[in-house]
């Protein structure tokens, strides 16, 4: 009986101590939530207060705010880690005054653009954080004269789009196909889009940069170096600083583009097609969607397919011929007809989905296209895009930009799939089908390392705590992103932030400590 008490006191210490631990350590979060809520307040300048910027969970309008930016909806449950605060910035200056009292009071910064990153990584953290948000930062100053604009990365690729076309029909950029995609993430991972092969890729396009460093110092790309203005083109920006704006350079298209989607099913002859295509560049089915995109007339474009991709069978009928900025609505998925307000519209459907990248250096020979149908039509739900390389991102050197992915490519892959019902048993289950498809494609793609999209964000390649192994670990997804471009990116980002105060789940690393 003795023993029972003794062993009962014990427990019942040991919960107290446990309780005591938990509240001391939540008393102290608290303070520091609180003066970091001071430090914002009482370090905005008079003229452009913060306080209007600042959403807590107090706030009537803190949840709304959170999810308006959530892409991905398996990251909008009620499990899901929520920050302690939310800075909408209003002014550059809101930006340097998060990082300086970031830094102060050692807190986790998470750095949301367009809310695209399709792991939640721009708004979520498993320890305590808040966000920056950039979304109210998205002015676009276009300069026709100069055939460039500045461009905030709170904006939208649509948006972008939109104000070049308001002062000219013959300007464009070479940006990806989805509009609400913001530019901030967009540029920082490389970005692409549907005319690489002419202009190459997003971040062959960019001139400037406005950045503010872990120092709280706003530069542009004289005052950062070459190095930080070389890492934040493909290297992922939010592992150096916050970009406030991107100078873009504006490329020439002609008054009149042609745009074409060709379906073709296994009964059509898609594996020839898809062969034939590869070497150049509703039943139980496999089906698929050849887009196409012309800088030029469709009597051009016909007599050009019919040429060289006669499997296809191009006709007039397939070509939809409209003014560039059009264009982009039909790439966006519109239903014909639609205007071009529509890219002026920042919100997408949504839905809970997975993505994962690959890239494919050697044709796959037919017996294998037959076997990755098969295995489609086993998964039912997954779906694969194909988009073709080369051209001018191809003569592009590889270290030119952080991004590294250029010649010997014959084109990369994309894996989606997405679904519409919650809870884990569901994300599970879809999670385990594009797993499935993605092994199955392992004889066919790129190797030593397998390589990977930074804009297609995958935690399957590798997670790093940030701690004292942080370097090993970012090495692990760092290679597959970066390839040979890594190690550069590690040196620079060593120089420019030693303390790894910008930092995520897959950020670039420091070096280690030589006493580490």
């Amino acid at each position: 009986m003795e023993n029972f008490t003794n062993t009962s006191k014990l427990s019942l210490l040991s919960i107290i101590l446990i309780f005591f631990s938990l509240f001391s350590w939540q008393a102290t979060s608290d303070s520091v939530h609180e003066n970091f809520l001071h430090c914002l307040l009482n370090h905005s300048q008079p003229s452009h207060p913060i306080s209007p910027a600042i959403f807590t969970p107090q706030n009537a309008s803190f949840s709304s705010v959170l999810q308006s930016y959530i892409r991905n909806l398996r990251f909008n449950s009620t499990s899901t880690p929520k920050p302690f605060l939310i800075l909408t910035a209003l002014h550059e200056s809101h930006v340097q005054v998060a990082v300086n009292c970031a830094r102060e009071h050692g807190l986790q910064m998470k750095i949301r653009s367009g809310g695209h990153d399709y792991e939640g990584l721009s708004y979520v953290s498993e320890v305590p954080f808040f966000v920056l948000d950039m979304f109210n930062l998205r002015a676009v100053d276009v300069d026709i004269e100069r055939n460039s604009a500045w461009v905030q990365t709170g904006a939208t690729l649509g948006e972008v789009y939109y104000k070049i076309a308001e002062k000219s029909k013959t300007h464009g950029f070479p940006a990806g196909v989805c509009p609400t995609v913001g530019v901030g993430g967009h540029i920082g991972g490389g970005g692409y889009g549907n005319m690489i092969r002419k202009y190459g890729l997003t971040v062959d396009n960019i001139i400037d940069a406005r950045l503010v460093d872990a120092n709280g110092r706003l530069l542009d790309r004289k005052s950062m170096g070459e190095d930080l203005f070389w890492a934040i083109r493909g290297g992922g920006g939010a592992s150096f600083g916050v970009i406030i704006a991107y100078k873009i350079n504006l490329v020439h298209v002609p008054e009149k583009v042609n745009a074409f989607l060709a379906r073709r099913t296994l009964e059509q002859n898609l594996t020839e097609i898809v062969d034939r295509w590869q070497h150049d560049v509703v039943n139980k089915t496999v089906r698929g969607n050849f887009w196409g995109f012309y800088l030029g007339g469709s009597e051009k474009l016909l007599s050009i397919m019919n040429k060289s991709f006669p499997q296809l069978g191009l006709t007039q009928s397939d070509c939809v011929e409209s003014s560039w900025i059009e264009s982009v609505v039909f790439w966006g998925g519109f239903d014909s007809g639609t205007s071009t307000n529509i890219l002026q519209n920042r919100t997408p459907a949504l839905s809970f989905l997975k993505i994962k990248s690959d890239y494919v250096k050697k044709p796959i020979p037919r017996d294998g296209l037959e076997g990755i149908w098969k295995k489609m039509m086993e998964l039912d739900t997954p779906m694969l895009t194909f988009n073709p390389y080369g051209g001018r991102m191809a003569e592009i050197a590889a270290s030119a930009t952080a991004f590294p992915h250029r010649a010997g490519n014959l084109w990369m892959m994309q894996y989606l799939v997405n679904w519409n019902q919650s809870g884990s048993e569901a994300a599970n289950f879809y999670l385990g089908l594009i797993r499935e498809l993605y092994n199955h494609m392992t004889p066919f793609v790129s190797k030593n390392p397998r390589q990977a999209f930074l804009n297609y964000r995958d935690i399957d390649l590798g997670v790093n705590h940030n701690g004292n192994r942080s370097y090993l670990e970012g090495r692990v997804y760092g290679i597959k992103y970066f390839k040979g471009n890594f190690e550069r990116l590690v040196k620079i980002k060593t120089k420019v932030d030693p303390d790894n105060f910008f930092r995520n789940e897959q950020s670039i690393p420091v070096l280690p400590h030589p006493l580490g």
